[in-house]
């Protein structure tokens, strides 16, 4: 048992320092590329965020216990829209903004993508069909997220160095990226074999385990981001990543986990109470960010407690 333990948390290192690297090299990466903050925000950092869940997700789909991902997923996005969003509003000044047509329209996308699984699961199953659907709602999303040209006027670019460290800073940038993804790859499998091991010794659900263990780890980036972006006073990236990082798993990871192997799960009675408290946050979170269209600190301190009732409640009910 001893070694399990220590695969998944060497697992749960990984994740979090190779998701430490490619968000900080990919940030790095965009201000030398001259890409747009929105690209930086909604793609770059989002998509960053969503490559544990990207691997985990394809690993357990292969080993045929794709209820892993799909608690995963959804601790991730409990996660996301509690933890990381109330750490950020806690370090930012004044709370988290969300004036801008953009965030106000996603908040709407988000909410509905963090439920949507749910719903098409109720049958017990997540077809490939459904798998289908769900990437249709993320290429939908995006289509909309590209109609509007003056999303992409604004260059992420808060300061210069000289040309060529600024390049020899770039290629390290890229190998720490590289690197990142090797690690995280080895990482989703560590967390593969111990939560199997955990589930069978502990006669739990792998979808608890996703919900409870790997959810969290695989959000760590994303709290990473999110606390970092808050302390520089670059607020204003990080509901655009959060938002992003909770769509992209739910709708184009979700997707192919359940192309590659449909989801099946018997028994509802392990996920019945994360079920209720994602609809919760989600809504709350979208009343959130709609009203005064900002995440004030007493807001995010309500969404912190959400969180921790939840888990307090999944441990009592073990």
């Amino acid at each position: 048992m001893i070694i399990y333990i220590l695969i998944f948390i060497i697992s749960i290192v990984l994740i979090y320092f190779s998701g430490e690297w490619i968000v900080k090299g990919l940030m790095r990466m965009a201000r030398f590329l001259g890409w747009k903050e929105f690209v930086v925000a909604f793609f770059v950092m989002a998509f960053a965020a969503s490559l544990p869940n990207l691997f985990v997700g394809i690993s357990s789909a292969l080993q045929k216990i794709p209820q892993l991902s799909f608690g995963d997923i959804a601790g991730n996005n409990l996660v996301a829209l509690t933890v990381a969003v109330a750490l950020a509003a806690f370090f930012s000044k004044g709370g988290l903004p969300a004036e801008s047509r953009t965030i106000q329209t996603t908040s709407v996308f988000t909410m509905v993508a963090a439920i949507l699984p749910l719903i098409l699961i109720l049958d017990g199953t997540l077809s490939r069909i459904e798998g289908l659907l769900l990437i249709f709602f993320f290429a939908f999303y995006i289509f909309w997220l590209f109609s509007k040209k003056e999303r992409f006027t604004k260059v992420y670019n808060t300061h210069r160095v000289p040309p060529f460290k600024e390049f020899k800073t770039f290629i390290k940038d890229l190998g720490k990226v590289v690197l990142g993804i090797i690690l995280l790859i080895g990482a989703a499998q560590g967390i593969i074999i111990s939560a199997q091991f955990f589930a069978v010794s502990f006669n739990l659900s792998i979808i608890l385990m996703g919900l409870l263990v790997t959810g969290f780890g695989s959000a760590l980036p994303e709290i990473y981001f999110a606390v970092v972006s808050a302390k520089k006073g670059e607020s204003w990236m990080i509901l655009g990543d959060l938002m992003g990082a909770v769509i992209i798993p739910t709708t184009l990871v979700l997707g192919i986990v359940a192309i590659i192997c449909p989801i099946e799960i018997q028994d509802f009675s392990s996920f019945a109470i994360a079920r209720f408290f994602l609809i919760i946050t989600a809504m709350f979170f979208l009343f959130f960010v709609r009203t005064d269209r900002k995440i004030t600190r007493k807001e995010a301190l309500f969404l912190l407690g959400t969180y921790i009732t939840f888990v307090a409640v999944e441990i009592l009910a073990i």
